[in-house]
Order: structure tokens, then sequence, then C-alpha cells
């Protein structure tokens, strides 16, 4: 993937600590091979503090609270996806992520992944909303995870 297609956006009060994983490419292939979306998707993902996507969160959800990952689809829900257009940004709340990964118990690297492949699959129209669209969307996670040779995201569904 070139790097005119997938722009990635370290905030300034970040860039001295932290370092994107390598990988972040394949995570967005992976997502859209899943999905069935086989042309090299462009689209822009931002690290970024976590006061930044509470504001994010509270100005286009209205939940004034941070969250782990933003996603801002670029195309209109329902129409074609057109390659040759951007499918949105993803913001992830970097501290907040970082958090969540020792709570998890997971390299940082393999849940911001996750959570890179899970708001592609936003852009690209997927959704978790009720039970049928979560099922359908954690199964693609799954299926982008295991792609990338990294942990199930969802283990308890195996069981």
């Amino acid at each position: 993937m070139s790097e005119s297609r997938l722009d990635i956006i370290v905030d300034d009060e970040l860039a001295e600590d932290f370092t994107p994983p390598e990988n972040i490419a394949a995570a967005v292939q992976a997502a859209c091979s899943v999905a069935g979306f086989q042309n090299e998707p462009m689209l822009c993902i931002r690290f970024a503090g976590d006061a930044e996507v509470r504001e994010l969160n509270s100005q286009w959800r209205g939940l004034d609270c941070v969250t782990d990952v933003l996603s801002f689809p670029m195309q209109d829900d329902g129409d074609a996806i057109d390659p040759n257009q951007s499918l949105g940004d993803i913001a992830l709340a970097l501290p907040f992520v970082q958090q969540e990964a020792g709570r998890l118990g997971l390299p940082q690297a393999d849940h911001i992944l996750h959570l890179i492949v899970h708001a592609t699959l936003h852009l690209l129209d997927y959704d978790h909303i009720d039970d049928e669209e979560a099922a359908q969307m954690q199964q693609l996670e799954r299926q982008a995870m295991q792609q990338l040779g990294l942990h199930d995201p969802y283990p308890e569904l195996s069981q």
C-alpha cells in the first residue's frame, strides 16, 4: 500500500514516546479483504491524546467521554464504495488504548491493530448496533486478525 493512500498521523505531544506499529497497512488491508473490498483503500489514521478523542466523541456522538477508537466514514451509507475516494478517518486515543491493552493483557501493538481492523470495518459500513450486525462484524474481525497471525479478539465466541 502506498503512503499516499494511507496517512498515519501521530499528534505532536505523543510523537516523542510512540512509534506506530509497522503493520498498520496490513491490518487495514486484512479488514478490507475479509469485507470483500479488494481495492487499495484510502484513509487516515490519527493517534491522538485522550482529551482530543473525548472532544471528538462529544462533538460527533454526543458522548462526553474518552473512547478507544472512533471512525468517521467519508462515503454515504448504503452506496457502493468508491475506491477513488477516501474511506474516511480513524482516531485512536493512544493513552486510553495503551491502558486498555495492559488491562486486557495484550501487547499494545496487537491491540492497536485490532482497533484499526475494527474501525476500518466501520468505514466499510459495518456496525454492531444490534446482535446480528455485531455477530457479523465480530466474525470479520476474527478473520482479519487470523490473517494477521494475531490474537482472537473474541475468544468467548469459540466456546
